[in-house]
């Protein structure tokens, strides 16, 4: 499934810079002149850059097996929101807020010594929030803008209608990813991006004890941007 969607996200940026690369077409000698005398747009590429942006993705999470507990979420559809600015070429930076549905189970491991404790597997409703503060770093090629994020923030785990009691836990994340930005119009463009969160794993019911292990979400994503 992960690799389904990263030939996705590749297969965007391929159309978007195929779509850049094509040139105008011209419609006589008048109109080639008066292309031929527009400027290229360097310092537009320079200059500073704000844009709000909204994103879907399949979050895909790594199961977490530790302590004598399996931990085990499903993947889902979820959204993100980005304002982002670049201040100049190779320095940028973006404040990020994303959420999605992330039930789970919560099961004994392999090991377990009692029919009780063989038998709780509780199914727990829950959701996923995350704000994040990255890093950009791009760099702008006529309308394509191809990037990489990297930053720090904050997992969000908390009670969904869930039959089963659970526990709200933050966890710091570590973020990082990559992708490309296609001004289709003026202010408007495409992005398709593939991110990445690494995270200790939460402790969100009393049944079992946490795995204490690391896990990580992947988030393959595409959208829209304005930009100002």
């Amino acid at each position: 499934m992960r690799m389904k969607w990263m030939q996705a996200v590749v297969f965007v940026a391929g159309v978007a810079a195929v779509g850049a690369a094509c040139p105008a077409q011209t419609s006589g000698n008048g109109q080639a002149q008066a292309n031929a005398a527009t400027p290229a747009p360097a310092k537009a590429a320079n200059e500073p850059e704000f844009s709000i942006g909204a994103g879907f993705y399949e979050a895909m999470n790594q199961s977490t097996n530790g302590n004598g507990t399996q931990q085990t979420t499903t993947n889902s559809g979820g959204g993100m929101l980005e304002l982002r600015f670049i201040d100049r070429p190779l320095m940028g930076f973006e404040f990020t807020y994303s959420y999605n549905s992330a039930n789970q189970t919560i099961a004994p491991a392999a090991n377990c010594s009692t029919y009780l404790d063989c038998n709780t597997i509780p199914p727990l409703k829950v959701k996923a929030s995350e704000v994040g503060l990255d890093y950009v770093f791009s760099k702008k090629f006529g309308s394509i803008r191809p990037f990489a994020v990297g930053g720090l923030g904050f997992f969000i785990s908390s009670p969904n209608n869930s039959t089963y009691e659970v526990q709200t836990v933050v966890r710091p994340t570590y973020i990082f990813g990559g992708g490309l930005d296609w001004a289709a119009l003026a202010h408007f463009g495409i992005r398709a991006q593939f991110r990445d969160n690494f995270y200790k794993a939460p402790n969100l019911s009393s049944f079992n004890d946490p795995t204490g292990q690391f896990t990580s979400t992947a988030e393959p994503m595409a959208g829209l941007y304005y930009k100002f």
